[in-house]
């Protein structure tokens, strides 16, 4: 399945979507003396295929022995920068009015975090979200705010959205002309990157960045640049980073949720499991509504789950990196 269609929102259904019951303790792994194994550090784990691009700039800091913050922020830029990347950075596709805003935000062991959104003509929002958290007492600029703050500290800036794109917003527009206040989630959504790494030292940070949902409403922002719904980290714990509709993942505090099922005792897979099984019993009818959780709890332990089948992670370690599809719920 392509990745471009993990996010699928068709007609209204009139059946509701079975709902599975949270996982209760009888139904966790019966291997629990293998749950929390730790295994050779560093790490670094990040969402969909481009995730494999990213790793690659992450390790570079990782295996000089650079901190997990750095690999991450690192990882994100090349994202940013990929203009064959729909739904993050230059590439990305515009709101219903032409314009592409992005929102990013970024996460580390002390919790220390940074946001921005609705941010435009920016290159690196994910550097201007670090910027924020290193340099202000804040934790998220939006709008104007936001880019007179990475005007005023010199961040590159882009010119969007690019030819290609304009011209597919334009034929959207001519499309859409008499289209409802609901705009339609199509193929082109919710490629968002998160990143999850832990360093030499075990210290574990995160990012996400994105330019959101094609076509959205202007102002819309989802859970990417929302600390506890696209990321979350606690470096008692671990850390997780959520992908797909931002306003469902919003509607469970996706990453949060993942993060404290884990300080209960959950792997970071069952945790992830039951963060979907969640999502899903908050909503009554699921047609095509997709999201999923990657996770990684403090001994490097990883875990993935998604609504539908076609979520797939990067995993970057001294001896692997591939691509892994990860466990759902059902299927397409």
């Amino acid at each position: 399945m392509d990745r471009r269609k993990f996010v699928r929102l068709g007609a209204v259904g009139v059946a509701a979507a079975v709902v599975k019951p949270s996982l209760a303790a009888e139904n966790l792994s019966t291997e629990k003396s293998q749950k929390f194994v730790a295994i050779t550090k560093p790490v670094m784990i990040s969402t969909w295929n481009h995730g494999l691009e990213a790793n690659k700039a992450g390790w570079e800091v990782l295996k000089k022995g650079g901190s997990s913050l750095d690999a991450v922020e690192a990882g994100a830029r090349v994202t940013e920068s990929d203009i064959k990347n729909r739904s993050v950075g230059i590439g990305g596709m515009p709101d219903r009015d032409g314009n592409v805003t992005l929102d990013a935000c970024i996460m580390d062991w002390e919790s220390r975090c940074g946001s921005v959104g609705y941010l435009e003509g920016i290159a690196h929002p994910i550097s201007v979200a670090r910027h924020i958290m290193d340099n202000t007492p804040h934790v998220m600029l939006v709008g104007l705010g936001a880019k007179k703050y990475a005007l005023k500290n010199k961040f590159e800036t882009i010119k969007t959205p690019l030819p290609e794109v304009k011209e597919e917003w334009k034929k959207w527009k001519k499309e859409q002309a008499e289209l409802a206040k609901k705009p339609e989630i199509n193929h082109e959504n919710h490629d968002t990157i998160g990143l999850l790494a832990m360093d030499a030292d075990g210290r574990i940070s995160g990012a996400c960045t994105t330019s959101g949902w094609a076509y959205k409403l202007p102002g819309r922002l989802g859970d990417s640049p929302i600390i506890g719904a696209g990321l979350f980290i606690d470096q008692e714990v671990g850390g997780a980073v959520a992908t797909g509709l931002g306003e469902s993942i919003i509607r469970i505090a996706g990453a949060h949720t993942v993060v404290e099922l884990m300080r209960h005792g959950r792997s970071a897979q069952e945790a992830c499991k039951e963060a979907v099984d969640r999502l899903i019993s908050k909503h009554k009818d699921m047609t095509g509504l997709q999201c999923g959780f990657l996770a990684v709890d403090k001994f490097g332990n990883v875990g993935a789950y998604s609504v539908f089948n076609g979520f797939n992670f990067a995993l970057r370690t001294n001896d692997k990196e591939e691509l892994v599809d990860a466990k759902h719920d059902r299927s397409w």
